[in-house]
């Protein structure tokens, strides 16, 4: 059967007819249905419609044979209300006609939002405050305290309602006292203790640092700096605590021992302390 197939003569002007057809359909299609349908080597070029109305740019799309879409509405104090502010695709790209253009339109009233208290807030906490509200910090400026970077004042009282993106600026503490304080005696005493004198005093501890002791109590005060009778209120001083003394033995087979007569004898580590303890 397949050999009186592959023998006709037929079979092969079928065959050769299909291709010619196919090769015919594919060129018809590439040619005028596929162009026709989408709209080949026809393209407009977007027009500018940003900075004008609303009304004013539908009509120029319109002209242009696009379609638009107010995709969103937005405050801005630089246009007037129903004015376009942003278009997308941007003005001279070219597009297939009938296109729909995306618009930002200029709300006509601004929405309000009422102003969060930040004062006592640190610097880092207030403007994430402020940005939650839609509101813009504006300027900082430092005043002296003890505390570093805390808002001190805001300029627009909290409560206050105010049209959302208005600007709000901030006082700051720098950390720095205006006053010259008296470094209190600590030498001697309790870390904890230490620690509430010289806050008490207006000044923070800084780096803490441990040495070990025999005969003083661990986290006892030995020592500060800078060492001086006064500072400005909001300095740092640096402490050097005590801490427990322990001897680490190289061995644990304990210390070789030579006596008078030149016998050498292995010594346990508790009796070689307690021998030390004796000879103290």
């Amino acid at each position: 059967m397949l050999k009186y197939i592959f023998t006709n003569k037929y079979f092969y002007i079928i065959l050769a007819g299909l291709v010619v057809f196919i090769a015919a359909s594919i060129f018809i299609a590439d040619k005028w249905i596929l162009p026709s349908y989408t709209n080949y080597n026809e393209g407009i070029t977007v027009p500018d419609v940003t900075k004008v109305s609303l009304e004013e740019a539908e009509t120029l799309l319109t002209d242009y044979g696009l379609r638009f879409e107010v995709a969103e509405r937005r405050a801005n104090a630089a246009y007037p209300a129903d004015y376009v502010i942003d278009q997308n695709p941007t003005a001279s790209i070219i597009v297939k006609p009938n296109r729909k253009i995306y618009l930002t339109v200029n709300t006509e009233v601004k929405p309000q939002v009422e102003v969060p208290k930040v004062v006592d807030f640190s610097l880092r906490n207030a403007e994430i405050q402020l940005q939650n509200y839609g509101l813009k910090v504006g300027s900082r400026s430092y005043e002296s305290n003890r505390f570093k970077n805390v808002v001190l004042r805001q300029s627009i009282p909290a409560g206050t309602t105010v049209e959302k993106g208005a600007v709000v600026d901030l006082v700051i503490s720098d950390g720095l006292g205006d006053r010259m304080v008296t470094v209190p005696e600590i030498v001697g005493l309790r870390l904890s203790e230490a620690q509430v004198k010289l806050r008490e005093a207006g000044l923070n501890v800084g780096e803490v640092q441990f040495r070990p002791t025999r005969d003083i109590l661990p986290n006892t005060v030995l020592d500060f700096k800078p060492k001086q009778a006064e500072l400005r209120e909001g300095e740092t001083l640096d402490l050097t605590i005590s801490e427990r003394f322990e001897v680490k033995e190289e061995s644990e087979g304990g210390a070789v021992i030579i006596d008078s007569t030149g016998t050498s004898s292995n010594t346990p580590p508790d009796s070689l302390n307690n021998q030390s303890d004796l000879n103290k």
